[in-house]
């Protein structure tokens, strides 16, 4: 085709982008010829390697050609566009774990597709005229193509800092935040090429290499560590307004020309991505997962209309205040069910599930992965439905042939019941995945039962409440075995944005435990530094400015703020109706400290705040009220005796 040229040169195989008067950007059917290529070179003996590169001086590849996606978007359309990202990020993954050496030259602008195609391969030369970026939150997509992989690995909080300002990054930026691996003076790149062809091993590159002129990342790090490195979006902006210099100035200019729906999914994200988890296929599916919704729900048709349609430089974003609520950045990265990604080999296996405790917490967990198309036979003992959740009469008909069966109840007591009768239905390798938050001694108990008869079991309790059960955005903590944790990852992919493993059996209990308790005391230091302030005259906002973005930073501050109107959306702007009810913090703060009288600890501030949540709860009005209501609590009364 005219926009591509694709051949074998002696040893190597050749594609050169032919489209220099639009930058080199990318049509879908040049995404599908390069796809093809690959797939033929992958095991043709006489292509050693692949040599990728571009025609013009301005640009290897300045991204996907999206005329088309915005006027099938415009017409109601968007079936089009979800299979033009899934066919391009199929390609992404294939250069990715391509298993021969696979050299890009990046000149002048690599951007959005340019980078999903240049910047996966094994080889990756910049030269003078090298500018990467990821610009997709100025049009209202997340940095996409598999380049949210590279930002999560890129140093500190580089990567939030790249991905929602579109900065352009030079030859050493770019080295610097994974997107290249070599600097190579432009004038040697013919040569270097022609000896490719000629069969010269990859090795002629590192020698050519040379250092890159100086890029300006580097010297910013650490003020760009400091104000990045915030639960969210909102955090991010509230430290740079509250800063001012030159930095924080110049990047609130940049960041107010972009969609905050998706500066603040870009941020989630890469927040979800960062970890021992981080595949290259976790990254596409969460990519996915808001590029399929962008035409209908996010701002991508405003942001192609202002950039490239009418070219007025003036979109009308969603959320033009830069406030995206919690639940709308969820909403955009909510499991897609049957119409996930599939990148081939790597489908999803369905699984025959069996879910016990379809409560305010397991009946959202059972429902996505039923929406992710895995079979879900679920038993509560109350008579409840869940959408595309199979009820049947008990927990033992649940977890008949079923590989996993999970369980989300009140306690430890209850966990033990259950399993009696779930493990003697379960078939040998099953695993039995606890959910549930309840003491260690328990989780250790059901552990031994399960692996006296064959059966893998892992403690995994959970963080991020309801709305996170209902977003698949949990934390889980897990305890148990590596075989165990490795069958329950891909469940953990859809319930949730991050799963540790702390352990062996009953670790994710005692993680879970530890946290809560930190959460519980910072929760009544921060209600009561609230109550302080109102009594010293000082304005919450002011109080909330400062303490945000000093070190009196805290989840419970800056995430969950308790005072109603102030920080991000909270339970407190909902007449404090529960996200995670305060009955359930004292039910938490009674497993700390329960588990710290067994080993002997100390731990007096917990059991200060067990027994003040216990007052709330017991004896006054927090019954059925979220945990930060302590705020109110304080504020309306004096010093307690």
């Amino acid at each position: 085709m005219k926009d591509l040229s694709i051949s074998v040169r002696g040893t190597t195989g050749r594609i050169t982008l032919q489209r220099p008067d639009a930058l080199n950007a990318m049509t879908y059917d040049m995404c599908l010829a390069i796809e093809a290529a690959f797939d033929a070179w992958r095991t043709d003996p006489a292509v050693t390697r692949i040599v990728l590169d571009a025609m013009g001086e301005r640009a290897f590849c300045a991204g996907g050609d999206i005329a088309e996606l915005y006027q099938t978007g415009l017409q109601g359309n968007y079936a089009y566009g979800q299979k033009f990202w899934a066919d391009e990020y199929r390609l992404n993954a294939k250069i990715f774990e391509y298993p021969k050496p696979v050299i890009s030259f990046l000149h002048g602008f690599t951007m959005g597709g340019g980078v999903g195609i240049g910047c996966h391969g094994s080889h990756r030369v910049v030269g003078e005229t090298s500018q990467i970026a990821m610009p997709e939150c100025g049009i209202g997509l997340v940095p996409d193509v598999g380049g949210s992989l590279i930002l999560a690995l890129a140093p500190g909080r580089l990567g939030e800092y790249l991905g929602t300002t579109g900065t352009r990054m030079t030859a050493a930026d770019a080295i610097l935040a994974g997107f290249a691996d070599l600097f190579i003076p432009q004038a040697d790149w013919p040569s270097l090429i022609a000896a490719l062809e000629a069969g010269a091993d990859t090795d002629v590159l590192d020698q050519a290499a040379k250092p890159p002129p100086a890029g300006h990342l580097a010297g910013d790090l650490d003020t760009i560590n400091q104000h990045f490195g915030g639960e969210t979006l909102g955090d991010i902006l509230n430290s740079l307004r509250h800063s001012g210099g030159e930095f924080a100035s110049a990047t609130l200019d940049r960041m107010a020309r972009n969609s905050p729906l998706s500066m603040a999914c870009c941020v989630e994200l890469l927040h979800r991505l960062r970890g021992p988890s981080l595949t290259m296929a976790k990254a596409l599916d969460l990519e996915y997962r808001f590029t399929y919704r962008a035409m209908e729900h996010g701002d991508f048709l405003e942001g192609i209309r202002a950039a490239i349609i009418d070219k007025d430089r003036a979109p009308r974003w969603q959320f033009a205040d830069q406030a995206v609520p919690s639940a709308s950045v969820s909403k955009m990265l909510m499991p897609l069910g049957k119409e996930a990604l599939k990148l081939g080999e790597t489908q999803m296996t369905t699984r025959n599930i069996g879910f016990v405790g379809l409560g305010n917490m397991g009946a959202p967990m059972a429902i996505n992965l039923a929406k992710a198309g895995h079979k879900v036979a679920g038993f509560d003992t109350a008579d409840i439905t869940a959408e595309g959740v199979h009820m049947v009469a008990s927990a033992a008909e649940a977890a008949q042939d079923a590989d996993v069966v999970i369980s989300m109840l009140p306690n430890g007591d209850i966990l033990r019941k259950v399993a009696s009768e779930v493990l003697p239905a379960m078939q040998p390798g099953a695993l039995f995945l606890d959910c549930s938050t309840v003491d260690v001694e328990s989780a250790r108990a059901v552990a031994e039962k399960a692996t006296a008869r064959g059966l893998l079991f892992v403690d995994a309790p959970v963080s991020g409440g309801i709305g996170g059960a209902a977003g698949g955005t949990l934390t889980f903590m897990a305890g148990g075995t590596a075989e165990g944790f490795e069958k329950a990852r891909p469940l953990f992919d859809i319930m949730g944005q991050k799963a540790v493993h702390c352990g062996d059996a009953g670790a994710g209990q005692a993680a879970k435990i530890c946290n809560n308790m930190i959460l519980g005391a910072t929760m009544i230091a921060t209600c009561e530094a609230f109550a302080l302030a109102d009594k010293l005259g000082l304005d919450r906002q002011k109080m909330f400015d400062v303490v945000s973005t000093s070190s009196g930073y805290s989840w419970s501050m800056n995430a969950y703020c308790p005072a109603p109107g102030v920080g991000p959306e909270s339970p407190a702007d909902n007449d404090y109706l529960p996200g995670f009810a305060a009955e359930l913090m004292l039910k938490d703060l009674g497993l700390s400290q329960q588990a710290a009288e067994a080993v002997d600890a100390d731990t007096p501030m917990g059991a200060l705040a067990q027994a003040l949540y216990a007052q709330f709860v017991q004896q006054e009005d927090g019954r059925g009220k979220d945990f930060s209501a302590m705020l109110p609590r304080f504020a309306g009364r004096g010093r307690q005796t």
